[in-house]
Parts: C-alpha cells; sequence; structure tokens
C-alpha cells in the first residue's frame, strides 16, 4: 500500500499526490466523495460512492425482491382503497 505525508494548507486544503491520482485514475475537475469514519477521512470516486451505496441496498434487500414491483403494487392497492372509498360517499 502506498503512503504519502500530506500537508493541510490554507483553506482546509491537500493535494492528492499524483501517483495516487494516477492510480486511481482521476484527473483535474472529478468530483469525489468525502466522509468520516472512525476517525478516518474517506475519499472515493462518485462511481466508488454509488457502488458502495448500491452493495448496501442488496445487504439488505432479500434476493429476488423487486423494490419497484413492491412499490407499484402498493400504489395499485392504494388506488383501489381509494376509488372504493369514492363510491361509497
Amino acid at each position: 500500500m502506498a503512503t504519502a505525508k500530506i500537508k493541510l494548507a490554507d483553506g482546509g486544503r491537500i493535494v492528492i499526490p499524483v501517483e495516487f491520482r494516477k492510480a486511481l485514475g482521476l484527473k483535474i475537475g472529478d468530483e469525489l466523495v468525502a466522509y468520516v469514519k472512525d476517525g478516518e477521512i474517506h475519499l472515493l470516486t462518485r462511481e466508488q460512492a454509488m457502488k458502495k451505496v448500491q452493495d448496501w441496498f442488496c445487504s439488505i434487500v432479500p434476493r429476488g425482491l423487486s423494490l419497484a414491483d413492491e412499490l407499484i403494487q402498493e400504489r395499485r392497492e392504494e388506488a383501489a382503497r381509494e376509488e372504493r372509498e369514492f363510491y361509497r360517499k
């Protein structure tokens, strides 16, 4: 694992060493996602952050379950209830 000593500059700025940028395929202007966990700063590319979120959702949603299908079914049931209530009045 490569390491580097990085100084905190005015305004809280840091420079990501060129070796790290090359290894990650980062270019000037790329957006990164940052978060703090367990006293550490983590930097991810947008793609890495999206993958992390997708992996998390996959870990909590049972395999084979479609959340979109569940939502559509709930909406249909709600519409049917509203229609029944409308005609009762």
